[in-house]
């Protein structure tokens, strides 16, 4: 069951969606996933202590410009993009918590 829930989910999600930098104070929707919204949060994540520069570097998002890089789910769980630090282990693994970032209104 759970191995069809990530290949569902990773069939759902290989549509394009765009990196977008967000300050601490504002909240970004990815709302093309037939899985339900994703709202990434800079309040959230600097809360967390992550600096902006962890992530927007040349080997994740370098422009901070929406519709420069893709965000497919299979990379995430490779432990790219957002799975860098949603692996577990810094933070909760993505693999395991879909609807902690993907919520149906």
């Amino acid at each position: 069951m759970r191995k069809l829930l990530l290949l569902m989910t990773v069939m759902i999600f290989c549509g394009v969606t765009a990196a977008l930098a967000v300050p601490a104070g504002r909240t970004l929707e990815f709302s093309k996933s037939s899985m339900g919204t994703v709202k990434f949060s800079g309040k959230v994540h600097k809360d967390a202590g992550v600096k902006c520069k962890e992530c927007h570097n040349a080997d994740m998002f370098p422009k901070m410009k929406q519709g420069t890089v893709e965000i497919k789910m299979a990379e995430i769980y490779d432990g790219k993009l957002c799975g860098v630090c949603h692996n577990g282990q810094r933070a909760f693994e993505a693999k395991a918590n879909c609807n902690r970032c993907h919520v149906k209104e």
